[in-house]
């Protein structure tokens, strides 16, 4: 478990058929824990804005915002590969600027990859950025943006409505030959489904993961550190489908303290009185 992660390995596990596990951190504690337990890609999400900070577009988190995380989670992880999204800009603007903003996360945050979301609609910027010896994380498939485009009526819920409908799948597998032939290391296809999914991982040599809509037909998955421990507040009246429920043990200690603090009682892990 000691031995590090690489992509010749991850393309080596595909085509084992063993499964490659991601998982999405955003701070230094949680990258250890994840680090530790052997996942081999810890991935750097662009939605720490919405989901740990509150912010109410996921447009609007910034590089440097970005960098400090990238950081955390670099300095948490020993083992595995450690992705990070690009925020929104940098892969619009086009190839020179995703290089430069490529550079900056490899250089200023550490990371051994870089994840660009909707690439399959920046072929040129895939390539530039692989040219420039940085392995990318390339993103496709069904999107809150893509499911507009499409005509999909788009849910985060899989099974709803946003899988890849069966009509679209040989243009599914035309963009992950695309992505493939620009030079992406990775896949990571959205909401791929029980059918469209299979037939993108037959069509192309590297590994294909997923998150929503994802299964155990693609060659891994990825998935939200904070999501599968149950760490988001709302857990606390509606128990998540997860493996703990974090939010209601994190709950339940904070208000045995209170009641430790109000009843003039020494709290737990404080100096002893003598």
């Amino acid at each position: 478990m000691d031995e590090k992660v690489t992509l010749p390995g991850l393309q080596a596990m595909k085509h084992e058929r063993r499964k490659i596990v991601c998982v999405v951190a955003w701070d230094y504690q949680m990258a250890r824990i994840v680090d530790r337990v052997g996942v081999d890609i810890v991935s750097v999400g662009d939605t720490v804005g919405i989901n740990l900070w509150g912010q109410p577009n996921p447009l609007e988190i910034t590089m440097d915002q970005l960098l400090v995380v990238c950081q955390a989670v670099r300095r948490g992880v020993k083992r595995a590969l450690v992705s990070c999204d690009f925020p929104f800009g940098p892969l619009q603007e086009g190839p020179d600027s995703a290089v430069r903003a490529a550079i900056r996360l490899v250089k200023e945050g550490g990371v051994d990859l870089v994840k660009l979301d909707g690439a399959a609609d920046h072929l040129d910027a895939v390539a530039a950025v692989n040219r420039a010896g940085i392995p990318v994380f390339a993103q496709f498939g069904i999107t809150p943006q893509t499911a507009l485009r499409y005509g999909i009526t788009y849910s985060a819920t899989p099974g709803r409505g946003s899988e890849v409908p069966v009509e679209m799948t040989d243009e599914m597998v035309a963009q992950a030959k695309s992505l493939e032939a620009a030079g992406a290391a990775l896949l990571n296809f959205t909401n791929s489904g029980a059918v469209v999914g299979p037939e993108v991982v037959r069509a192309v040599s590297i590994p294909v993961l997923g998150g929503h809509g994802g299964g155990p037909w693609l060659d891994g998955r990825i998935r939200l550190a904070t999501a599968a421990i149950g760490y988001g507040a709302s857990g606390v009246d509606d128990p998540p489908d997860t493996y703990a429920n974090v939010a209601r043990i994190a709950h339940d200690a904070i208000a045995e303290y209170a009641a430790d603090v109000r009843a003039g009682q020494q709290i737990r892990g404080g100096i002893p009185v003598t």
